[in-house]
């Protein structure tokens, strides 16, 4: 299947120590959406593999040059369907996951620190409020890139069947006005923790977002997550300004 963003199944540079991998859609009926990994190379040498798609002879030998595969993260319970053949061929890796997700023995991801392994070197934050979804969100400081898996796609509707278009539409994922999947966004009770996680994610102040479905943007990660985001966040800063005026009246 074509997917429009080939070559797959190659490491892409994207900024300083970091790549993409673009990877083809899922086994499966249905419209099926083509994948992304992001693979990271941290200061000790070791790479760091992000919701990988398959591995092939040849990205084996591509990553084989970069260094030794260390960590491979699972950033939520949908992106576990490569992980058990990248940590067959890497045993040497640590086998990380967000809570819930269906991988025994991997460690759990935390949700408002990243791990020391890669701390210096990226923040992460699992945004509050789902009643069952969890994710893990990166940023990779060197590169000021964002890691986003579903909590936002703009998937371009262009390079996929006809047929399957009309779904990418009523969802509201299309790139023109990227944002959180429907069936996520009606999940989330906890509008005001998202909100401030949203915010903590704006004050990183990523320039670039590679996401897991859909385009990326080399440029304008903030203006991109501050419209995307933006009835969760006006909800918020409505709040914070209103307790602001009525402390400011009680004086």
């Amino acid at each position: 299947m074509v997917t429009g963003y080939e070559p797959l199944d190659t490491l892409k540079p994207v900024g300083n120590g970091i790549w993409i991998v673009d990877g083809p859609p899922p086994s499966g009926g249905g419209c099926r959406f083509p994948t992304r990994a992001t693979v990271v190379r941290l200061e000790d040498g070791g790479l760091w593999v992000h919701s990988p798609t398959p591995l092939t002879p040849g990205l084996r030998a591509e990553l084989a040059a970069l260094g030794p595969v260390a960590h491979l993260v699972a950033p939520n319970h949908w992106h576990v369907r490569w992980m058990p053949e990248w940590a067959a061929a890497s045993p040497e890796a640590t086998v990380w996951a967000v809570p819930g997700a269906a991988l025994p023995g991997a460690r759990e991801l935390k949700g408002t620190c990243a791990e020391p392994a890669w701390a210096s070197e990226m923040y992460q934050i699992i945004p509050r409020g789902h009643r069952w979804f969890r994710e893990a969100v990166f940023y990779h400081k060197p590169s000021a890139t964002l890691i986003v898996t579903d909590l936002f796609q703009a998937v371009e509707t262009a390079k996929l069947p006809a047929l399957c278009r009309p779904a990418v539409w009523l969802t509201g994922v299309d790139d023109s006005d990227g944002k959180m999947p429907l069936r996520l966004r009606l999940g989330f009770r906890g509008k005001d923790v998202l909100a401030e996680d949203i915010e903590t994610i704006i004050g990183w102040a990523p320039r670039r977002m590679i996401l897991s479905h859909g385009r990326c943007y080399e440029h304008g990660a903030v203006a991109e997550l501050e419209r995307a985001f933006r009835r969760v966040l006006s909800a918020g800063r409505w709040d914070r300004a209103l307790a602001a005026q009525k402390a400011e009246d009680r004086r």
